[in-house]
């Protein structure tokens, strides 16, 4: 018999934190920014992130981390971190929101 690959067999989606393997850290203030509001200061959920629950629930950690830690402020963003690149869009979602 022919082995044939499934062509109906969707691709194993990953974050963008574990295609790059990259492990969020309290220290790197630059990357935790990605993932805070510029107006706010509040965290992306998941839906808008992309992120799977375990690097979302880890970055959520290392926020609240760099946070106490006087590392990032708490209701706005740093002004150098605004013009850098972005992970993801906001407006944009990964998957849509329920209301």
């Amino acid at each position: 018999p022919i082995q044939i690959r499934n062509p109906y067999v969707k691709e194993k989606q990953e974050c963008i934190l574990c295609r790059l393997g990259i492990e969020p850290d309290y220290k790197n203030v630059r990357l935790l920014s990605q993932f805070q509001s510029r107006y706010t200061g509040r965290i992306y959920g998941r839906h808008i992130t992309g992120l799977c629950k375990h690097k979302q629930m880890r970055l959520e950690q290392e926020i609240t981390k760099a946070q106490s830690a006087g590392l990032m402020g708490h209701w706005t963003k740093e002004l150098e971190y605004v013009k850098d690149p972005k992970l993801f869009d906001p407006n944009h979602p990964f998957r849509s929101h329920k209301y």
